[in-house]
């Protein structure tokens, strides 16, 4: 999130919700003259205002100081459409099922793209009973290391951590088809069709 919220985005959503000035108001039990300074730029709602006045507009708080409404087209979700959002600030890892308005640690994280696996991100499988040994021979310091490793499928999810100085290994069963997906801290997210 760069700023606070301008009186042009609170204007767009109000008119979007389909709510005039004094309901907005009413809803926020303030006067309609307050909202009317908010969209005219003569004063910003104070802070203790701005979720009751993101959930009257049905969007989040960060959509609401961003000023960027993502909008659901997809009603299903499907797990094939995953999305990786990763805090360069702490490594959280926040999975969706489609794209989405997320931030960590005050900042706004954007969906990572997935890049084919290439020669020093490249997934090594051996079958090892009724599972899969998944390995890759990867630095794993505290300055470069593989985050986690995911596997996607149809119905399911399997996201495995890994930390700085362990190992880049892990077992998981490898049913039907999906796409796995490795997160290096130095160089993003890479996949592989399975």
């Amino acid at each position: 999130m760069n700023g606070y919220v301008t009186g042009e985005t609170i204007r767009r959503l109000r008119e979007a919700a389909g709510l005039t000035q004094k309901q907005l108001a009413q809803q926020l039990l303030i006067s309609d003259k307050t909202v009317s300074k908010w969209e005219t730029s003569r004063g910003l709602p104070d802070v203790s205002l701005l979720a009751p006045l993101a959930g009257a507009l049905s969007v989040s708080v960060a959509e609401l100081l961003s000023g960027n409404c993502i909008q659901n087209r997809n009603r299903s979700g499907n797990l094939m459409r995953s999305r990786f959002y990763v805090c360069p600030v702490c490594g959280n890892i926040i999975h969706a099922m489609g794209e989405g308005s997320y931030s960590c640690c005050g900042v706004s994280l954007p969906p990572q793209e997935a890049e084919p696996e290439d020669e020093e991100h490249s997934i090594r499988i051996e079958s090892v009973e009724n599972e899969h040994f998944l390995s890759l021979d990867h630095p794993m310091t505290k300055e470069h290391y593989l985050s986690f490793i995911a596997w996607v499928t149809g119905d399911r999810v399997q996201l495995v951590k890994w930390y700085p100085e362990g190992n880049a290994e892990t077992r998981i069963q490898l049913r039907g088809h999906g796409i796995l997906y490795v997160y290096c801290n130095r160089h993003g997210l890479f996949s592989r069709r399975v």
